[in-house]
């Protein structure tokens, strides 16, 4: 399990397995970008919820890119500096949409075990 840092007054929580490719490869649906622009992504659709931490972020982009699911190419920032920038292939879009429709069925079969349960809660 990948650890991310949520918003402060929860601490430090794990992921669930396949929820940071999810997240990632969500991320270059639209475009290349590169790590820190996915970073910021994450954090800015998941209403800060979710902060992937470099050493998380990096090694799942090299483990996605070694899949075969993004590919990555070297370039420069507005700034000048290094960067390298993802992209996401076909593969990768595949990818994406097999753990998708996973998660949502994981979601729902959890959210009608957790719906069963408040119904027969006695007070």
């Amino acid at each position: 399990m990948r650890y991310f840092t949520p918003r402060p007054s929860r601490g430090h929580m794990n992921f669930l397995p396949g929820t940071l490719d999810i997240l990632i490869l969500r991320a270059l649906r639209w475009e290349p970008t590169h790590g820190a622009g996915i970073g910021a992504w994450i954090r800015l659709v998941t209403g800060g919820v979710f902060d992937v931490e470099e050493g998380t972020l990096y090694p799942a982009l090299h483990r996605l890119e070694r899949a075969g699911h993004v590919t990555s190419e070297a370039g420069r920032s507005d700034a000048g500096r290094r960067t390298r920038h993802y992209n996401l292939t076909p593969a990768g879009r595949k990818r994406l949409q097999e753990l998708v429709e996973q998660w949502e069925t994981y979601v729902g079969a959890v959210a009608r075990v957790a719906g069963h349960h408040r119904s027969h809660i006695r007070p």
